[in-house]
């Protein structure tokens, strides 16, 4: 619970923003969002069902690709309802709780750290599938696989523990009001009356931990496969070699990109409206990509697809 000081009131609620200052576009927007986040839904959705119904999917690669499209499930519908209802002026959709506000900034982070971490275990799969074709079958087995998936879930969930307690420690006096559609951390601060350089220090320390752990991950895994590439003699071998990646080392740079720009900063973002804007695009638009690459640069996915797809336009005639 929120410290209580003398001459200083408990914050019971915040009010959120959005994009007010796009009042003038607010349907267009609403049109457009809900859009996403329905082709976000369909598309992740499909990518689930389709790997669990066809057997041959049923490997590493695509088992992890499920867990990828669930986070982006719940990546964007901590967010997105609330942002749209605000969008049609829905009685109360701009207000959220002290409580709220922490736990959709947990959720979200929690959520975020855990896609950094299955990123760098979709790498490590694809490095043994190329580099180690031979022990594959022992280095991510099934058991293996589980124990890899509930770690990243687990190392997720650790990760806004600290960030969390500390802003839970800060005391909110008013104004009320954050400049944005959600409750990320760096608005939050600038609304906080205590010393915020503890949480701040918190907060880079352990995003920075996060995103270079998983990306160092990522790095020496595909250096790995380039170097095993290189010293390939087929010219056909090492195309389809990196076709496997392409997909991968497309929704990473996509994922990290962004995040790097956004957390592993200081807290003083140089425009508002541009962080937001930072924030739509790996909130909800590249959970939108992620399903169209993985499904437009992998023939497995396409051919399962297809066949579901026929499949049921065959017993629909």
């Amino acid at each position: 619970m929120q410290p209580d000081t003398p001459n200083q009131t408990h914050m019971a609620e915040f009010v959120l923003l959005g994009f007010a200052e796009a009042h003038g576009s607010r349907l267009f927007l609403f049109a457009l969002f809900l859009t996403m986040y329905l082709l976000t839904l369909v598309e992740n959705l499909a990518i689930i069902l389709v790997v669990g119904l066809d057997h041959r999917l049923h490997r590493p690669m695509y088992f992890f690709l499920t867990h990828l499209s669930c986070l982006e499930i719940g990546y964007t519908s901590v967010t997105v309802p609330k942002m749209l209802a605000g969008f049609l002026g829905v009685a109360g959709a701009q207000r959220i709780s002290y409580a709220g506000c922490l736990s959709q900034l947990f959720i979200f982070t929690f959520l975020g750290a855990t896609e950094c971490l299955l990123l760098a275990a979709m790498a490590y799969d694809r490095y043994v599938a190329i580099c180690l074709p031979l022990r594959y079958g022992a280095l991510v087995s099934r058991g293996a696989c589980g124990r890899l998936a509930a770690a990243c879930w687990l190392g997720g969930l650790l990760t806004p523990a600290l960030p969390i307690y500390l802003m839970s420690r800060l005391t909110f006096c008013g104004p009320n009001v954050i400049d944005h559609f959600f409750c990320d951390a760096s608005p939050l601060l600038a609304l906080a009356c205590s010393d915020v350089a503890l949480k701040e220090t918190a907060d880079l320390l352990v995003s920075l931990a996060v995103l270079l752990a998983s990306s160092a991950a990522i790095a020496v895994s595909y250096g790995r496969i380039v170097w095993t590439l290189l010293r390939l003699r087929a010219a056909a071998a090492r195309r389809k070699a990196f076709s496997t990646c392409a997909a991968h080392l497309s929704v990473v740079s996509l994922f990290y990109g962004t995040l790097f720009f956004m957390y592993a900063r200081t807290r003083a973002a140089p425009s508002v409206s541009f962080s937001k804007v930072v924030s739509v695009f790996y909130s909800i638009v590249t959970p939108m990509l992620n399903p169209l690459i993985y499904s437009l640069r992998n023939h497995e996915v396409k051919g399962a697809l297809g066949r579901a797809f026929s499949c049921g336009s065959w017993e629909g005639r």
